[in-house]
């Protein structure tokens, strides 16, 4: 029934999204690598206007991609901070990374650096961050097998 229906925002609390996102993720990911949520104790309690649904998926998709770089063990860590009236999210790991020239063409349609996929996760992610929850999401810094970051602003 939601087909074709314009997602509609909400205001939410964000880390127990992100807390359930990686609890589904690690029951799914390689028992050698290890997840690691971020935050200050200010920040106990942050809320946003987002579409739980489509933000989940984003994470979840940011997530698989670091699974995804990382070749046998590593460490994915998801940093959350509040600075003025911005959220900052910032997902990062120690897999192969993303070459500087490619920082920008990771989230056009087509683009993939695997051997099968459709080089559409990223490209639909910043659409959803975009479009429908007023933000945005850039490679942050990559440094092969030390760290990448993606990060996601969006409005508190």
């Amino acid at each position: 029934s939601k087909i074709g229906s314009q997602p509609t925002p909400e205001l939410i609390e964000i880390i127990p999204i992100i807390h359930k996102t990686i609890d589904y993720i690690k029951k799914r990911a390689s028992k050698n690598i290890q997840f690691k949520l971020v935050f200050s104790d200010q920040i106990k309690v942050l809320k946003t206007n987002i579409c739980v649904e489509l933000f989940s998926w984003v994470t979840e998709n940011i997530l698989k991609n670091s699974i995804d770089s990382i070749q046998t063990e590593g460490l994915i860590t998801i940093s959350i901070m509040k600075k003025k009236e911005s959220i900052i999210l910032d997902f990062s790991d120690n897999g192969k990374g993303i070459l500087k020239s490619n920082h920008k063409n990771i989230f056009e349609p087509g683009y993939t650096s695997k051997k099968r996929g459709w080089g559409l996760g990223l490209s639909l992610s910043k659409r959803i961050i975009k479009e429908y929850h007023e933000g945005r999401i850039f490679v942050l810094k990559s440094t092969p097998f030390k760290e990448t970051t993606i990060r996601i602003i969006l409005k508190s």
